[in-house]
């Protein structure tokens, strides 16, 4: 049934903002030293014709969504170009509704058949995968929801309730077999927190090309005023957590990273250490044998262990591994394999017991596997993708609102600081680490809080304008 609150896109707006690290970030076999922002400013219009704008953005991290031995710059302009194309089909779409109504069925109807037609009109030799176009369909996911709080004068989190969403949870979710779970009746805001977090623990990347010890210093280091190693880090921000990037292909190299980070961590009052494997592993002994290598050796780090992230390789439904042995032993997340709650139900099923969420694989998408998962009894957490500007708020919210075992993943202050120089000014608990901990407290007003107008960010001309604003 039709809403008076119902919004349909009228325009979008796309600009690229381009972002150079102050150290690399090894994901996987690859390493970042730059990145492009992609932003969108999106116009919806309400039943009466009055109209309100909302924003969205997301890194373009082309080794995480798309791991490949092709050039790296061919990656990076398809993913710019798609973007582009979805630019204009969003502004094209024509449905009306909530904005996780809308995004559900563009995602589901829509998106499969424009990246299909993208890859064989494109030349890079591979075709784009369904996660980066996910990433690049985010931005205006997450605008269309800012946009919408902005129409209807409210927090966006206020407005996942039946008042303003026509299908309930049903339409969306299905349970798990054999389970008496039911999500009729249900709508989002019955699976958010009660008392959301406007202050929460801060996670520490320990990347994989990170300076640990005095002795590995070159001398070309940077000379920016931001610590470099681990232990200043530490001490700089008081962080209590750390996440520790492995490379899951050598498990002597692995073992020795996890011991000499947990050494560092107690030396220095940090208390909890998370493991990332980066999607390499394909066997559940190799994670089995140092986990146990740590319990026999080093118990206390093992204790610090919170969870295990990722091991095992994107592919899900491909490569259907059973997990069991490695969760039993520490929590299991699910993080780039879980692209929707249907993955996260078939992880679960593999023996995963946990999910991390994403923004950058859409608003719409994280909230509804953020239902299906805390139905299911799974833990959360959310994670940023080295996430700066504005990319970095509903993020924060998306932690603060669903529950996470314990506080949120941001990591953009290590590797481009100086990106966010104007957003932090307008909120410095956000950009800012102390006390090993985020606030939120500076968000306030309707959609995401952005306070686009405070933040004196000056943009380039945008790459594409579709549609009547």
């Amino acid at each position: 049934m039709a809403k008076p609150t119902d919004i349909r896109i009228t325009a979008t707006k796309l600009f690229f903002l381009p972002i150079e690290t102050r150290v690399p970030l090894k994901f996987g076999t690859e390493t970042l030293t730059h990145v492009t922002c992609a932003r969108t400013e999106l116009t919806v219009s309400l039943s009466n014709g009055n109209k309100a704008k909302g924003w969205g953005e997301t890194p373009l991290s082309v080794q995480w969504v798309w791991p490949s031995k092709f050039a790296y710059e061919a990656r990076h302009k398809a993913l710019k170009e798609f973007c582009i194309c979805l630019s204009k089909k969003w502004s094209e779409f024509d449905n009306t509704g909530h904005p996780i109504e809308i995004s559900h069925d563009f995602q589901k109807n829509e998106l499969p058949k424009i990246l299909n037609d993208f890859n064989n009109s494109q030349s890079v030799g591979e075709p784009l995968p369904w996660l980066a176009a996910l990433v690049c369909c985010s931005l205006f996911d997450i605008a269309l929801h800012d946009a919408f709080g902005n129409a209807v004068d409210l927090p966006t989190y206020k407005t996942y309730s039946g008042e303003h969403i026509s299908r309930d949870l049903e339409y969306f979710l299905e349970p798990a077999i054999k389970s008496n779970i039911s999500f009729s009746g249900k709508f989002p805001k019955d699976f958010l927190s009660k008392n959301p977090q406007t202050s929460m623990q801060a996670w520490h990347l320990v990347g994989g090309l990170d300076l640990l010890e005095k002795h590995e210093l070159t001398g070309d280091e940077p000379d920016d005023g931001f610590p470099v190693l681990l232990s200043d880090w530490i001490q700089t921000d008081g962080l209590t957590c750390l996440k520790i990037k492995l490379r899951g292909n050598d498990a002597s190299w692995d073992y020795n990273r996890l011991v000499n980070v947990g050494d560092i961590a107690i030396k220095n009052g940090a208390q909890w250490l998370s493991a990332d494997f980066n999607c390499t592993v394909t066997d559940p002994r190799y994670v089995n044998e140092i986990l146990d290598k740590l319990m026999t050796d080093e118990p206390r780090i093992f204790g610090m262990i919170l969870y295990v992230e990722q091991p095992f390789p994107y592919e899900l439904e491909s490569q259907s591994i059973d997990v069991h042995s490695v969760s039993a032993r520490k929590p299991l997340f699910l993080d780039e394999s879980a692209h929707n709650w249907q993955l996260v139900r078939l992880g679960r099923e593999l023996g995963w017991n946990g999910v991390a969420l994403k923004t950058c694989k859409t608003q719409t998408g994280a909230i509804l596997s953020a239902c299906w998962a805390k139905a299911h009894g799974m833990a959360l957490m959310v994670q940023d993708l080295t996430n700066p500007m504005l990319a970095q708020i509903p993020h924060m919210h998306l932690a603060s609102q669903t529950g996470t075992i314990m506080g949120i993943e941001t990591n953009s202050m290590q590797f481009y600081p100086a990106a966010s120089a104007q957003e932090e000014k307008i909120h410095p608990g956000i950009y800012k680490r102390r006390d090993g901990k985020v606030n939120i407290k500076s968000l306030n007003g309707s959609g995401f809080g952005y306070r686009v107008e405070e933040i004196k960010r000056t943009l380039p001309e945008p790459i594409m304008v579709s549609g009547n604003a």
